[in-house]
């Protein structure tokens, strides 16, 4: 038997993602910065925010943020620490943000960030348990979280504690851009060569209040690469949960492909690709 790896959208080894929270008027040129280099980030919204002070409005989330093709996520209704909540106010912050945002703009929102990292203390009667208990009863696919932001380089096990690789502030992102750039899974053994991701979150409100634009600027440059796929948060859960999905033979010779996505693996030194509906042998 063969070990078998999961590869992104034409056979890519690598995925870069952005994570941005709250929504503020300073997203827009960040915007506008991924835009310049090819990246692509999911907008956390607080939707009782959304048009006050200092916080986009509809037209400049839908021209700056969904028009140019990245993502827009629940941040809740409220900006609520759900693990200091009770559930009921949890499910409440979360299904009126997602109902909210899914009225206004006519798009699917299915993807959240926790508020105020809001899974590293519980109390009133919350438990992590409890929380993705519901979330998953809300539809929600997957939730950022920060309890683990420590320079990991893996793909998410828990979709429901998504950790980001590093926030943009860190000292050391440089360095681990580095690291992760001069990754090359195929070099590495068999049972070795998995995919990896690089998961950069923050505050846009930074960049201004520090005049430190050039820094994002500086990183969105130092990940630029061939062999990477750009993505939202959402699109990588969609499509690593594709193939997942991906149905096998017994003795792994046959594949068929359940889903609406067109999926690329390897089987040690075997790349395939595998269209929606459709069933592949493997040598």
């Amino acid at each position: 038997m063969k070990y078998r790896f999961l590869r992104f959208p034409e056979g890519k080894l690598k995925v870069v993602t952005f994570s941005y929270d709250d929504g503020c008027i300073h997203d827009i040129k960040l915007a506008e910065i991924f835009n310049k280099y090819g990246m692509k980030g999911t907008f956390n919204l607080n939707s009782s925010w959304i048009g006050t002070e200092k916080y986009m409005n509809l037209e400049q989330i839908k021209t700056a943020i969904l028009d140019a093709g990245h993502e827009i996520a629940i941040h809740g209704e409220q900006h609520r620490a759900n693990g200091k909540i009770r559930p009921i106010e949890g499910i409440r912050d979360v299904l009126n943000c997602r109902l909210f945002l899914e009225k206004e703009f006519g798009v699917f929102v299915r993807g959240m960030a926790y508020p105020h990292s809001g899974i590293n203390f519980f109390c009133n009667g919350t438990t992590f348990d409890r929380i993705v208990s519901y979330l998953q009863d809300l539809d929600i696919s997957y939730a950022r979280s920060l309890n683990k932001v420590n320079g990991n380089l893996d793909l998410p096990t828990n979709w429901y504690e998504w950790n980001p690789t590093i926030g943009h502030n860190s000292e050391n992102i440089f360095t681990l851009i580095e690291k992760f750039m001069q990754i090359d899974p195929t070099k590495l053994t068999f049972q070795r060569r998995v995919p990896k991701i690089f998961f950069v979150w923050g505050h846009s409100y930074d960049f201004n209040n520090n005049n430190s634009w050039d820094r994002i600027e500086k990183i969105c440059e130092q990940l630029k690469g061939d062999d990477i796929w750009y993505a939202t948060n959402g699109e990588i859960c969609d499509y690593i949960n594709a193939y997942h999905q991906l149905v096998y033979s017994a003795d792994g010779s046959m594949v068929y492909n359940p889903t609406v996505k067109t999926i690329w693996f390897e089987t040690n030194n075997a790349s395939y690709k595998i269209l929606p509906n459709e069933t592949i042998n493997i040598d």
